[in-house]
């Protein structure tokens, strides 16, 4: 029997987590996006179509929400969920709970400067560990956006009104409170990652959401149902959890590490971030490293070890868990501390039999199990490195 100390997250290991739920005998049944949103709004608001037409966010259908993670054979995911896809189920939520156009449209455009593997760029740029670098050009990006501006004038809307989604406590906050943007994108990672979330579900959890008023009488989600709420922490933290293992660690930083170099190598510019989609940027390294495997006669040092990081990338299946780095001519090491993913979400206390009066509240602070999830999701830690071997083409 284990010790009643261990942590919650301890047994969970990346084979584990990879194995937890297997796939389902229909996949397009239990992973279908347009069934999906239909859950997130059975109301459609018809004024988001002419929005979706603009190339600044159909551009978006190029970028992945899972961070370069669909490029890899560490990860098995169940499908592509794009940023643009995103985009709009987090319009979709706010759409549903407030019906507000431009708290609406504020949620659509919030992801307009994602460059391709989102958050990979937060991690080239040395930011892991609150992972907000993506979000700096978004104002100017959409400001700057002539034919948006056209259209919202339609709306009798301005940029202004929709080009800062913080301003908006349903649309987005801070950890651990739950958000749109939060809600959202852990239901599709869940999903694609390893089968937390199925469409029944979703569903089940999403029915049972409210706007509630927090501690400092700000709207927020929260859930109706304690037992759900329970239920919908621990589905929440256990995707954290996968987020904060040294494999995603290490492929997000090994990727980024890649972008540098073919940018430093001219491969790339910076601007292909922004203007190619994730498969065209590949197309590109695939003909480097074909061209490397050909023979380096030619080609510089620094070539070489680029080629090598993007064939690791691309056909690792395993990393190793060290105390301490492994030799970097053979190995690319990682140590990391990065952004933690978990929620604390209200709930509405006082719908709940047996409740004793209690209004709306933290689930931490009524819920022991809930409480000790987010404590050990907290306190977890991996090993201090994580290393993968690195493929010769010798």
């Amino acid at each position: 029997m284990e010790p009643k100390n261990t942590n919650y997250f301890a047994p969970f290991d990346w084979t584990s987590m990879m194995s937890l739920n297997p796939w389902p005998e229909n996949p397009a049944r239990a992973y279908d996006i347009k069934k999906y949103h239909k859950i997130l709004s059975p109301d459609y608001p018809d004024f988001l179509d002419k929005y979706l037409e603009l190339p600044i966010l159909k551009r978006l259908s190029g970028v992945g929400l899972l961070c370069g993670t669909d490029w890899t054979h560490l990860y098995k995911n169940r499908f592509y969920y794009s940023r643009l896809d995103h985009s709009i189920g987090v319009a979709l939520i706010i759409w549903h709970f407030t019906h507000d156009k431009k708290q609406t449209l504020a949620g659509l455009f919030h992801d307009a400067s994602t460059p391709v593997f989102s958050h990979v760029s937060d991690f080239r740029k040395g930011d892991a560990l609150t992972q907000t670098a993506t979000e700096a050009p978004n104002e100017s990006i959409l400001k700057n956006d002539e034919a948006l501006r056209e259209l919202l004038q339609e709306d009798g809307l301005t940029v202004q009104e929709i080009s800062d989604y913080h301003i908006y406590p349903v649309a987005d906050n801070e950890i651990p409170q739950l958000s749109a943007d939060r809600l959202e994108y852990m239901f599709p990672s869940g999903m694609a990652l390893d089968g937390t979330w199925d469409l029944p579900s979703i569903e089940k959890a999403y029915k049972d959401i409210r706007i509630l008023k927090n501690e400092d009488g700000l709207d927020e989600l929260g859930f109706k149902t304690l037992e759900i709420a329970e239920d919908y922490c621990r589905r929440f933290c256990m995707i954290g959890h996968i987020l904060q293992l040294n494999e995603n660690k290490l492929t997000l930083h090994m990727l980024g590490q890649i972008m540098n170099m073919a940018v430093e190598e001219g491969l790339l510019q910076e601007d292909d971030f922004m203007n190619k989609s994730e498969s065209e940027i590949m197309d590109v390294l695939d003909q480097m490293a074909l061209r490397q495997a050909q023979g380096p006669h030619g080609t510089s040092g620094a070539n070489v070890h680029l080629a090598r990081l993007y064939k690791t990338f691309r056909t690792m299946t395993k990393i190793e868990h060290r105390d301490s780095a492994l030799p970097a001519e053979e190995y690319f090491s990682i140590s990391l501390d990065v952004k933690q993913r978990y929620i604390d979400p209200l709930v509405d206390m006082g719908s709940q039999s047996l409740s004793k009066g209690k209004s709306v509240t933290r689930l931490s602070q009524v819920s022991p199990f809930a409480k000790k999830i987010i404590d050990d999701f907290k306190s977890f830690s991996d090993t201090k490195y994580g290393c993968v071997k690195l493929i010769s083409f010798c």
